[in-house]
């Protein structure tokens, strides 16, 4: 006989535990029971006495809707089920048993708390050949279910039958119904168990975490009310938060002015909670005090260890001081999925959770994907070819780094996997898998001295660090190799140069055939396979520099690592900086020349057939020289220039244009671009001066910074080169796909966008598997479409480990935390010094027209190399990822344009068009009140002349008055 009722006394250990009989919700609270933690007393009516219930109303309910009936029917049948149950009448007996088992739990005149759980649609020895669907109950460790079924608070005896037969009847609440349609689950097939518990009068109430839920830090994370539980989980009362530090003991608080809590209503017996305010008293007193807040966090621990996992708990403490363990289930982080294991995460009766459930939900068993660097280069969503040679770079490139810096070759090929895995391609996207650059870079004893700095430049936080492998004296024995691979280094950098340069010379002497193109691909690769590490080595070396020398600028002044970026400009141009520079001497050229100028800067002109007028000579043959040794030299340097799927103007020439109109309105010049850069220059030597006037330290930090200045200039020097080698590789690929349309094995030349690398060679030399290339392509252009329609993915996240990535992804979880601090300010990384205020210009598409950002503030995701010229236009930068080492960072010093990098969610908090306050030196951005806002002159009707106009509609000095220090021009706004 089937039990319909089960308590303590007398289920004998079988069915409370057994979560497809009494719920995840019921069985984990016997499970706490038994390891003797204070749980309230409690019965269960389980999932058998609501089938029983159900089946009883089917005659009179209507007929139970088909496989494959129409969600209108479905829903139909799910109200009449729902409003028969709310109105039925328990059996006799049944409600005889649950008053005497109410007697029981709390007393004759007690009050309970009546709570449903949804339970798996299979039992338990069902559920291994079953739909693992069908097997996901309430408070699963894959899906919640929050919400979806009801509880009653405060029920006295006379209100217990009404109570249990409302959880019944939630099962086909409308809300569950469709949550269940949307996660694939048959909402005909869901099942309730019923708890009573004695209701905990608690005059305070938590909830408690064991990871914190922004990041997954082992950081215990407590939110905390007056009252009972309710006004935390439905966020009604005002609400404390305590962070407690297990490594310290430490304790810190967030807290509120109190006015509200929930309760029972003064004066009743039962009913209904509702909002009470809270005593003036205790309004601003927090709702734990330290020692309560370290007993909660362990009990939250003592609770993970019991079930193996991280754990959510909620409770309540009671007049007598007493805490109370009200509910636990595991921490759920990811969102859920339909293919969940059977009652995953429910802890069996020996309190150790099931295999899958913990891998599935422990840190510690995570993947970490970041792009907090990467997207620079590859942004938003990249077609198979480009993955494909990105994939090749880092595994050829990041192999010839460990070569040179000493890790042993056996170890090298031993871990050759994870150098082909550096990279991956998360439905689109190129991420790094942190697991494995932190396990290579680990090999080499001195990248502990870089760590910290990597992780920073990386974006890597929380448990996505790694952890240390080397001791102190390992790094010491290190450092005079690294001191050598110094010495060496700006040798080896010249020599890199010169071979590169050759190879741009022999590209120009390659044939059409496709045996030729291939061959010069498979030769080209195969050098820079041996060589590419010397680039990464001075990654390395800028590392060590920067840290050195900020560590030094704290210790010597005080300051923070602003004055250090100050000082990093000015020196030798680099190549980037050249390229830009060609740009305004190209737009100095045409600006020079009236008709041609009102031909760039008319919309209507045709730009392609522009072009072709100018390199003939048509506006003389000083621009007609210069605009083609522009792209000779330059024309591999656009918008996402490593991305082979987009063009630059090696492929289309004509959209040098679009990028040199705003400095040719500007009226842009070289001269003032290079006067900029030294002024900033030599304010920041002036500022050093200021705050260290010991002449033997302000020397050693000049030199540190001096090279810190060539390292950079190196970076970006080598930054030009991997464009060019993505440029010569787009170019071969571009060519070979105009064959395959050619011959009609494709039907487009660029659709080799969609095809790898290998795919596209393989076409040619007999070793490609598939002789559809159309399919394959109409495929993936599919596929790379609909991933683009996707929203953003966080820039640092973590998949459960050991399941295949189509199965992880979706139960990814971000990891990180916001920007914005109490004081409203945004902070990131001071990366080039200068404040200005100006309206904001929210960028999330790079093709832009740079005319759109000219006198605004540009605010941007990130950046790539092709962007210069938005950021030519633009009176400042704000960007959400980036290193004090990165791209933008480099450019804003040498554009001087004050920038801010590292600002996670920048695009999303700072709104297109607000005015905003930038500190390039603090690193903060501000939105400004309607205060503080600047009046806005009026337009001129006409252009003036460059050099005559006011400051642009959108920028405003902060004092109202031009800057007078050089670092900045009055069409470019105010930087002080």
């Amino acid at each position: 006989m089937t039990e319909l009722v089960v308590t303590t006394a007398t289920d004998g250990g079988e069915v409370l535990a057994d979560a497809a009989r009494v719920g995840n919700k019921f069985a984990r609270q016997e499970v706490l029971r038994r390891a003797g933690f204070r749980v309230p007393e409690f019965f269960c009516l389980p999932a058998a006495a609501f089938d029983e219930a159900l089946d009883a109303l089917r005659p009179s309910l209507p007929a139970e809707p088909a496989d494959g009936a129409d969600r209108a029917e479905v829903e139909s049948w799910c109200a009449a089920a729902r409003e028969a149950l709310g109105g039925a009448r328990l059996p006799v007996a049944l409600a005889e048993r649950i008053r005497k088992e109410f007697a029981a739990v709390a007393g004759p005149e007690g009050l309970v708390a009546v709570r449903a759980c949804v339970v798996p649609a299979v039992t338990a020895p069902e559920a291994a050949g079953a739909d693992a669907a069908e097997a996901i109950g309430e408070d699963s460790a894959v899906d919640p279910f929050a919400g979806m079924s009801d509880s009653f608070l405060y029920v006295d005896e006379d209100g217990l039958e009404d109570a249990v037969l409302g959880c019944w009847a939630s099962a086909f609440n409308p809300q569950a119904v469709r949550y269940r349609t949307l996660r694939g689950l048959d909402p005909l097939r869901a099942r309730v168990a019923v708890g009573v518990q004695r209701m905990v009068l608690g005059t305070r109430s938590f909830v408690a975490f064991t990871r914190d839920p922004r990041d997954g830090a082992v950081r215990r994370v407590v939110a905390a009310a007056y009252g009972i539980g309710e006004g935390v989980v439905q966020e009604k009362a005002d609400i404390d938060h305590f962070f407690h530090d297990p490594a310290t003991d430490e304790v810190t608080a967030l807290t509120v002015r109190k006015q509200w809590s929930m309760g029972l209503p003064e004066g009743a017996a039962a009913g209904a909670p509702v909002l009470l305010p809270v005593a003036g008293e205790l309004a601003d007193v927090p709702v734990l005090d330290d020692d309560q807040v370290r007993a909660v966090a362990e009990l939250a621990a003592r609770v993970e260890e019991l079930f193996g996992v991280p754990q959510d708990i909620e409770g309540a403490l009671t007049e007598d001081g007493l805490v109370h363990l009200l509910q636990a289930r595991p921490l759920v982080t990811a969102p859920p999925t339909t293919t969940a294991t059977a009652a995953a995460g429910t802890a069996p009766a020996t309190g150790t959770a099931t295999a899958d459930a913990a891998s599935e939900e422990s840190g510690n068993d995570q993947v970490y994907w970041g792009n907090h660097n990467i997207t620079e280069s590859f942004p938003g969503v990249s077609g198979a070819l480009t993955f494909s040679q990105s994939r090749e770079f880092y595994r050829r490139s990041f192999t010839d780094l460990y070569r040179r810096m000493g890790v042993p070759e056996s170890w090298v090929r031993d871990n050759a996997h994870r150098l082909a895995r550096m990279v991956g391609y998360l439905e689109g996207q190129v991420y790094y898998r942190l697991d494995d650059w932190h396990a290579l870079h680990g090999q080499m004893p001195m990248f502990e001295l870089v760590r910290r700095g990597w992780e920073q430049a990386m974006g890597i936080t929380g448990p996505a660090r790694g952890e240390r492998r080397w001791a102190a004296p390992a790094v010491a024995l290190a450092l005079p190799r690294l001191a050598w691979r110094s010495a060496l280094h700006p040798w080896q950098v010249k020599s890199f140069l010169r071979w590169w340069d050759r190879q741009m010379a022999e590209a120009e002497t390659i044939g059409d055939s496709p045996e030729e193109l291939i061959a010069f691909y498979r030769r080209l690769w195969e050098r820079a396979g041996e060589r590419w590490g010397v680039t990464l080595v001075n990654a390395f070396i800028a590392l060590v520099v920067l840290g050195a020398g900020s560590v030094l600028l704290r210790r010597w002044t005080g300051e923070g690592p602003q004055v250090l970026v100050g000082l990093m400009g000015g020196g030798r141009e680099n190549r980037s900086l050249e390229a830009v520079r060609a740009a305004m001497g190209l737009a100095e050229l045409v600006g020079a020349v009236p008709e041609l100028r009102a031909a760039v800067l008319d919309d209507a002109s045709d730009p392609e057939r522009l072009w072709r007028q100018i390199v003939e000579g048509q506006y003389g043959a000083a621009v007609g020289d210069a605009a083609r040794g522009y792209v000779a030299r330059y024309g591999d340097r656009a918008l996402h220039d490593l991305k082979l799927e987009e063009p630059t103007p090696r492929q289309r020439p004509w959209t040098v244009l679009a990028l040199i109109r705003p400095l040719v309105r500007q009226g842009a010049t070289v001269a003032a671009s290079r006067a900029d850069e030294q002024a900033a220059a030599r304010k920041a030597r002036e500022r050093l001066h200021e705050v260290l006037p010991n002449p033997v330290r302000r020397t050693v930090l000049l030199g540190i910074t001096s090279l810190a200045r060539d390292l950079a200039r190196i970076r970006e020097d080598t930054r030009f080169c991997r464009t060019q080698l993505f440029g010569l590789s787009r170019d071969v690929m571009w060519r070979l796909g105009a064959e395959l349309a050619r011959t009609g094995v494709l039907d487009d030349a660029l659709d080799v966008a969609d095809l790898t690398v290998e795919e596209v060679i393989g076409a040619f030399d007999g070793t490609g598997t598939v002789t559809d290339l159309r399919a394959l392509v109409a495929l993936r252009r599919t596929q790379r479409e609909r991933w683009a329609k996707n929203p953003q993915r966080p820039a640092l996240l973590g998949t459960p480990a050991g399941l295949a990535l189509a199965r992880a992804l979706p139960r990814a979880s971000a990891v990180g935390k916001a920007a914005v601090a109490d004081d409203g300010l945004l902070r990131g990384i001071g990366s080039s010094g200068g404040v200005v205020r100006g309206r904001a210009k929210v960028v999330l598409d790079p093709s832009t027209d740079p005319d759109l950002a000219a006198g605004r503030i540009l605010v941007a995701r990130e950046t790539d190399p092709g962007w210069l010229f938005l950021m030519m236009s633009a009176t400042g930068m704000v960007v959400e990822r980036g290193t004090l080492l990165s791209h933008t960072a480099i450019t804003g010093r040498l554009l001087g344009v004050p920038t801010v990098v590292a600002v996670p969610g920048a695009t999303t908090a700072i709104p297109d068009g607000a005015w905003i306050e930038l500190d390039g030196a603090a690193g903060t951005v501000r939105l400004l009140p309607p205060s503080e806002q600047p009046e806005e002159p009026e337009q001129p009707e006409q252009p003036e002349e460059p050099g005559e106009s006011e400051a642009p509609v959108g920028t405003a000095p902060i004092d109202g008055t031009a800057p007078t220090d050089g670092t900045a021009t009055t069409e470019k706004g105010d930087r002080t």
